[in-house]
Formats: C-alpha cells, structure tokens, sequence
C-alpha cells in the first residue's frame, strides 16, 4: 500500500524536488554575490506561500478527487480497508509536505544568515525561517484533507484550505505568538530628542488624531510587542491630555521632531515646530513615560519550538478527524 500511494504522489514530489534543487543552486550561485533585500523578501515570501501551496494542491485534491470522480467505490472494494487507504495515503504525502517546507526553509535560512544578521531584526521574518513552516505545512495539508473529504468537490475544499489556513497563521500572528510567553516590560524617560508627532499604521491615521511618539529602543533582534506614553498609574497619554499641557501641538509645518518623526507623508519641520515639540515632550515626561514590552532575543528559539507545536499539534488533530471520517463515509 505505502509503495502503491507513493507511485500516486511520485509526480508532485518529483516536481517539488526539482524545485528545491533549483533553487538550491541558484541561492549556491547568488550567495557569493549577495544580491540586495529584494532576493530575501522575495525567498521569505517564498517560505510563507509554500505551505498554502502544499495545502490546496497536495491536500485538499487527496480525498476529494476520489469523491468527485466516484473512484472512491473502487478503491473501498479492495481488500484494503478505507481507514488504511487514507492513513498511508495522508501519511505518504503528509510527511513529504512537511519535508519540501523543511528543506526550503533551510536554504532560505541558509542563504539569507548573513542579512538577517546585518538587519539584527530575527523577529521580522520569524515566520519565514527554521522549523515554523514544517508546522505550518503540515497544519494546510491536513486542513486540505478534511476540507476535501468534508466539501468532496476539489476546487471548493482548495479555496476553504487556503482561507482557513490564512486565517489560523492571522489568529496565531496578532493573538496567541504575543502571548506564548508573557514579554518583559521595559519602562523609558521620554527623550525631547527623539521623539516626534504624528501617527503610525493605516487605522490610526484614518481613525485616529496625531500623538507623540516615542523612537524605539535600541533591542537589537528583539521584539517589540507594544510602546506606549503611559502616566505613573499606567494610564495611557489621552489627546486631551496631550491639548491641555501642549496647546497648539502639531500646528505649522511638518509633524516635527525626532527619530520617531511624524505619521504618513512626513516632512521636515521648521525649526520652531521642532522646537516647540522638544519642549512639550520635556514637559510631559514629568507626568509620563515610555512603556516599552518586548519579547527579547533569547527567546527566539522557544517562540519557534511552541509554534510549531500549535500547529503540528492542530494537524494531528484535523487528522484524527480525517480519519474518524472515513470511518463513516458512505458510498
């Protein structure tokens, strides 16, 4: 049966090889000329896409193309049973996903080490290197098989594996990562020098009204997790706050300032804005400080050990239901 499943998948594994093997050389060729960050961002793009990948055309066709076509009811009538068939079929082309996304993960690692450690930001591609995309393949190939089995329509089970795979890697992104391990805080004096007036990401500047803000600390390869102008209670600068003590802020030309520089379209100030600025800052770091929480260097490895356990764990799960479902699939 494992020979049997293996002469199936042989295609896909075969172009997946040649794939890496490519790309092998190609990173053997480049990396003595070390081309520029858009090669990295292209190759960490590369990492993140193929587990999706791997998902919707490995996974998500497995069963349901059986179903689909009806070859299912030949299959069944074999001396092997239904439960074997899906367990070394799942096991065969499971296992070959999670290599194709180790290996490539290891030539990107690889190949960008020495930009990565020019970059000193290990946190910023942290989905893109070392062991998380082994889970995160293995997590889209096991969704793909359940999608597959539950919907029996392969391009239906490929589109609900590839928006059930984004939204898991979202969900685990913005809500579980921060929290695996509670940050350290880290608490700064504001420095009229370095930090300046305006706002930073999309809802903030359509939402929100322009605030100070701090520069971030200097933490190399860690992860800043929050910043945040906080009172001697932990109180959060307020808007109305920031009016009373600095009437006129952020008037005149430019946002102002320091490092942190202002929002969208920033432009240097005058003198006199900036100016104006250092002094409003020295005047609310009376009252305020910087609240940094941070995840830092040291703890790299063991965020990347616990995410994949999440996911290799979640698809051990999806697989015990894939499995409890052939059980009970009719003809």
């Amino acid at each position: 049966m494992i020979r049997f499943a293996w002469r199936q998948f042989r295609a896909q594994a075969a172009v997946a090889a040649a794939g890496l093997a490519a790309l092998a050389v190609v990173a053997g060729v480049v990396a003595g000329a070390r081309a520029d960050g858009s090669l990295r961002a292209w190759l960490g793009v590369l990492v993140i896409v193929v587990p999706a990948l791997t998902g919707m055309f490995w996974g998500a066709p497995l069963a349901a193309r059986e179903f689909e076509e009806g070859t299912f009811r030949l299959v069944w009538t074999q001396s092997v049973t239904r439960l074997r068939w899906l367990a070394v079929r799942f096991g065969v082309a499971g296992l070959t996903s999670m290599a194709a996304a180790g290996l490539l993960s290891i030539v990107v690692t690889w190949w960008s080490g020495p930009l990565d450690r020019a970059a000193a930001n290990q946190f910023g591609t942290f989905d893109q290197r070392d062991i998380v995309p082994v889970g995160y393949a293995a997590f889209a190939f096991a969704l793909g098989v359940l999608a597959g089995m539950l919907i029996r329509r392969t391009l239906p089970a490929m589109a609900v594996t590839l928006a059930g795979f984004v939204a898991a890697r979202l969900a685990v992104l913005t809500w579980v990562r921060p929290r695996l391990i509670s940050p350290v805080a880290l608490n700064l004096a504001l420095n009229p020098g370095s930090t300046g007036y305006g706002q930073a990401g999309t809802l903030s500047v359509l939402f929100g009204r322009p605030t100070l803000m701090p520069a971030p600390p200097d933490l190399p390869n860690a992860w800043i997790t929050s910043m945040r102008i906080v009172g001697a209670h932990g109180a959060g600068l307020t808007t109305a706050a920031l009016d009373r003590a600095c009437p006129g802020i952020g008037q005149g030309r430019g946002g102002g300032g320091g490092g942190a520089g202002g929002g969208l379209g920033h432009s240097q100030a005058p003198q006199s804005v900036v100016t104006r600025l250092q002094d409003c800052v020295a005047k609310i770091g009376t009252s305020y400080h910087e609240a940094v929480t941070y995840q830092p260097a040291s703890r790299y490895w063991p965020l990347q050990w616990y995410e994949f356990a999440i996911f290799f764990a979640a698809a051990l799960v999806l697989a015990a239901a894939c499995l409890w479902r052939i059980r009970r699939a009719g003809a």
